[in-house]
């Protein structure tokens, strides 16, 4: 279950419920994650777990946290810690049952591969939001030491899934209308075993403006495309911006790091801009924020987000790939979908021995192999996206307050913008207007 779902133990009309025993037989793993607010939070779901099992006068369940299970970083894609899981516990059923709340691809998408591109929405995967469900024979049967298909770990919930499905050969995700992603309290949410306290972490007043220096990375050539597009939409509010490229351009301005363009990865380039942060060439602030000229990003949001995060640990937050997890790899923030990095993680990480191999290599990946040598785990959040509004399944965006969509490929940036990433209660343009969230 993810560390923000709400659990309810639905309460029968006698003092004890009747199957309030088989509690016992239940193993919850909460996806934590090794940062003081995941942890944090986590430790509290756990606890307000153990207290309705406690009020139910049940025997008390099993309450594990992910990061604590092994110490392996790679443990939140599931895989690996699957033998930990039924060890010592009774068998409910015998049948394979997998079990969430079905979300479906309207279309192929890119952040799946392109599968089931014949008929994309044949296939369901769970939304993690909502929790899902494995029975014991289930684990044990996926319980090998068979290597992964893919060294990439994209959307792991897909990748679960087909892992389980197995090409025909094993379940199918099972609807349950009980696991739910509606707001606590809500009416939607009356007859759910899980909910949603909030669509984004509010933890006080967002961080302020001027505590986020926003990097943009762009080039000669997109200039007059992209960058206009950001001036359209996003750039009105951050109060720390500069735009860096392989030229000068006075009109926009962009800054000439002194680094040549390349036609991908773009390494020498982003840790010019690492350096640059740490400068005296800059304002001192407390997070870095390194997107692409052509990502869409919600800053009033990202600062909300922020206030829950402490500057002074050292953070590296955003959507988490892994690569190469399952034979000791590394997990990295996906470059797209923005980089946000605190001050002691960038001082870290120029302080340590680790570089560009060439100013072409895939900076979000040796950023992501550094961060493993120096022991900083990378923190995800899923209100960042690597692809566009269209490559996500809708019922997923529909309870998330997204910070961060990336491409232009086929759409109208300005109108995505608009109706992904600006909150409708706050008027546009409206400096200092009260965030809702």
């Amino acid at each position: 279950i993810k560390r923000r779902v709400k659990i309810s133990f639905r309460k029968h009309k006698t003092s004890i419920h009747p199957f309030s025993n088989y509690l016992r037989n239940v193993v919850f793993v909460i996806q934590s994650q090794r940062n003081s607010f995941h942890e944090r939070r986590a430790k509290q779901q756990k606890a307000k777990l153990l207290q309705q099992a406690e009020d139910l006068k049940a025997s008390l369940p099993t309450v594990l946290l992910l990061h604590n299970l092994t110490g392996n970083d790679g443990d939140w894609s599931i895989l690996p810690v699957l033998p930990h899981w039924h060890s010592g516990f009774a068998f409910l059923s015998a049948q394979e049952w997998f079990l969430g709340k079905p979300l479906r691809d309207e279309e192929a998408t890119i952040t799946h591969h392109y599968a089931f591109a014949d008929d994309p929405s044949a296939f369901s995967y769970p939304d993690f939001s909502a929790a899902w469900a494995l029975s014991t024979p289930l684990i044990l049967s996926k319980v090998k030491d068979e290597p992964l298909k893919s060294d990439f770990t994209i959307d792991l919930k897909h990748e679960i899934a087909l892992y389980i499905w197995e090409d025909g050969q094993g379940p199918s995700l099972t609807a349950v209308p009980e696991f739910c992603t509606g707001l606590e309290g809500s009416t939607q949410a009356r007859d759910c075993a899980t909910t949603l306290p909030e669509h984004i972490p509010q933890c006080g007043d967002p961080v302020r403006k001027e505590e986020v220096f926003v990097a943009v990375k762009t080039c000669q050539k997109f200039h007059k495309e992209r960058i206009s597009m950001v001036k359209k939409t996003w750039e009105k509010d951050a109060a720390l911006l500069e735009y860096y490229s392989d030229y000068a351009d006075p009109d926009i301005p962009t800054i000439d790091l002194g680094v040549p363009n390349t036609e991908r990865g773009h390494c020498g380039k982003t840790f010019a801009i690492l350096q640059r942060f740490l400068s005296d060439a800059v304002p001192k602030a407390d997070w870095l924020l390194i997107v692409d000229d052509d990502t869409l990003i919600s800053l009033p949001r990202l600062r909300t987000l922020l206030q829950c995060y402490d500057p002074s640990e050292p953070l590296c937050l955003g959507e988490r790939y892994g690569y190469g997890l399952g034979r000791g790899g590394y997990s990295y923030i996906t470059g797209g979908g923005g980089m946000v990095f605190s001050r002691p993680a960038v001082s870290q990480l120029l302080a340590s021995s680790c570089r560009c191999y060439s100013d072409e290599a895939p900076d979000d990946m040796v950023l992501g192999m550094c961060l493993s040598s120096l022991r900083i785990p990378v923190t995800h959040s899923p209100l960042f996206h690597q692809a566009r509004p269209v490559d996500y399944a809708r019922d997923l965006l529909a309870h998330q307050a997204s910070i961060s969509f990336h491409k232009h490929w086929n759409i109208d940036p300005v109108a995505v913008f608009y109706e992904w990433l600006v909150d409708p209660a706050v008027p546009l343009g409206h400096e200092g207007a009260r965030e809702e969230l």
